[in-house]
């Protein structure tokens, strides 16, 4: 299957064994789910109280929680209406498609709340959900054939005002599944259909839904892989209704299996101490870059982040490289975190994974984007904080634009229990999502920000040419394969691991942080040919 087993906390969706993704669009696309759920609120309660002033009943109003996640979601509007309806044990005239918006026929009250939805999505438009679209054009650049497959007949408005109608190489929506008679979700109708228009096998073909409906019609359907995407809802209910595997944002899927994608595992690469006279030469140690990660990196990881003390010896190393060398660190932690452990004056640092930059010998730094979540990341913080009080080990490490969720000290069998905490807090607020770690899970903004993005930010700030520069990136963790993926086809990745069989985009391997500080040391000691 295409999503295997987690290695190393990360989701692989192998291109060797799959051929094609269908996307859901409300809720996985675009953030247009609250948009539906308040217009069919706004449907049913008004129909609700019209109802019991003319029957003298009360009822109880339509609950987005419940109600829109059991009978609506997912599904064909008129058949959403039906299900309802009869979750209250009430019966309505079919009426037909042309029936005026209204409440008297099961047609008229879903025209009803189509007329609200189209209101709303004209007055606040649809908004692309960024780690969906970025996971897009990785799939594009790795030859996958996508498709995106909806219930709503609105879907050509919504994906051209979003500006992602080009993304798709088939669309196919509520209209299309009337013209051809294809039965709405959980009938995995719609998607078989998509697969066909895409010249592809169900078997090779994975499909990405936020509903129960949808993950229900993908394994009816035989689709190799079905993958539920929880950013609201809870991942227990897209499990129980068949999800092969349950992440919080698709940034937790790691595109693998393709020439195209430079993945190896990281047992089969060599030493970068063996190999450093490769690398090196043609008068490009004259311009030496550094990059460098710190937890795992320059310091072993620790069972809690304030035991990762730089050793002194590896503080004189950075020193002398200094010398010869720009160096930036960029960091998960926090910037005054970072900038503190490491203390070495010239060095320019990046925390929160490079969206906060302090440059070489400046005291202020300056944040590239999430400034405007950290209302949200401190309620997060609280909720829990609460949550996970009783779950000893739990250590909860609040930055600057994110915050991470340390699990490394809690009993395995909390680990789940932790996880689920994690993404029902994301769940309940916009704009967040969740990355892996190792044994930290990191909830940031949800914006197509990365490590990768940090280094090419910092070569254009500080003037650096992959052309006459030697730009040497080293990392450990998954966070870092963003920075191997993002360097010039010149600069040269090193990843940190002794062993490890997971997959990387680095050329070299150094074993541990003692390595690293000895690799330093022996580049800082090289003498420049051009010299």
């Amino acid at each position: 299957m295409a999503v295997m087993e987690k290695d190393d906390q990360q989701h692989i969706l192998s291109r060797a064994a799959f051929d094609a993704v269908i996307f859901d669009l409300d809720g996985v696309v675009t953030d247009t789910a609250s948009l539906h759920s308040e217009a069919w609120k706004r449907t049913f309660d008004a129909f609700l109280d019209s109802r019991a002033g003319t029957k003298g009943e009360t009822a109880a109003p339509f609950d987005i929680d419940t109600d829109y996640r059991d009978y609506v979601d997912g599904r064909p509007r008129y058949d959403g209406v039906r299900r309802f309806l009869a979750s209250r044990d009430i019966t309505l005239p079919e009426g037909t498609g042309d029936d005026v918006p209204g409440d008297g026929t099961i047609h008229a009250l879903g025209n009803r709340k189509n007329a609200i939805y189209r209101q709303l999505l004209a007055e606040r438009g649809p908004a692309p959900i960024r780690s969906t679209v970025a996971f897009i054009h990785d799939l594009r650049s790795h030859g996958y054939r996508l498709a995106v497959v909806t219930s709503s007949r609105n879907a050509s408005a919504v994906l051209k005002s979003a500006g992602i109608a080009d993304l798709f190489d088939v669309k196919l929506d509520g209209i299309d599944a009337e013209t051809y008679g294809l039965a709405g979700k959980p009938n995995p109708a719609v998607f078989l259909e998509a697969a066909r228009r895409l010249g592809v096998e169900a078997a090779r073909t994975a499909v990405v839904e936020d509903a129960v409906a949808g993950v229900r019609a993908g394994r009816a359907g035989g689709f190799g892989c079905t993958i539920g995407l929880a950013r609201r809802t809870d991942r227990r209910i897209l499990q129980q209704g068949g999800a092969d595997a349950v992440v919080t944002s698709l940034s937790e899927i790691k595109l693998d299996g393709s020439e195209e994608a430079g993945l190896v595992p990281i047992a089969t690469l060599s030493s970068a101490m063996d190999r450093l006279p490769e690398f090196v030469g043609s008068g490009r140690l004259h311009h030496l870059t550094v990059f460098l990660d710190y937890d795992g990196t320059l310091t072993p990881i620790v069972s809690r982040p304030d035991l990762a003390v730089l050793s002194t010896d590896t503080r004189g190393v950075l020193r002398n490289l200094l010398q010869r060398a720009t160096i930036a660190v960029i960091s998960g932690r926090d910037i005054e975190d970072v900038r503190a452990l490491v203390d070495v004056d010239g060095i320019v640092y990046a925390g929160d994974h490079g969206i906060r930059i302090a440059m070489p010998n400046e005291k202020d730094a300056f944040a590239e984007h999430g400034a405007d979540f950290r209302p949200v990341l401190g309620q997060v913080q609280k909720e829990l904080t609460a949550t996970l009080a009783d779950i000893p080990g739990i250590l909860l490490e609040p930055k600057f634009a994110s915050l991470a969720v340390h699990y490394r000290l809690v009993a395995d069998a909390d680990v789940m229990r932790v996880e689920t905490a994690v993404d029902s807090a994301i769940a309940s607020h916009r704009g967040l999502c969740k990355s892996l770690g190792k044994k930290v899970f990191e909830i940031q903004p949800d914006i197509d920000w990365d490590k990768g993005k940090a280094l090419l930010k910092l070569m254009e700030a500080l003037g650096i040419h992959a052309e006459d520069s030697l730009i040497i990136y080293i990392g450990d963790d998954l966070t870092d394969e963003d920075a191997f993926r993002a360097l010039p086809n010149q600069g040269v990745g090193i990843v940190v691991a002794d062993g490890a069989t997971r997959l990387t985009r680095a050329q070299y391997r150094l074993a541990d942080p003692k390595e690293v500080c000895a690799f330093l040391a022996r580049l800082a000691d090289l003498e420049d040919e051009t010299q």
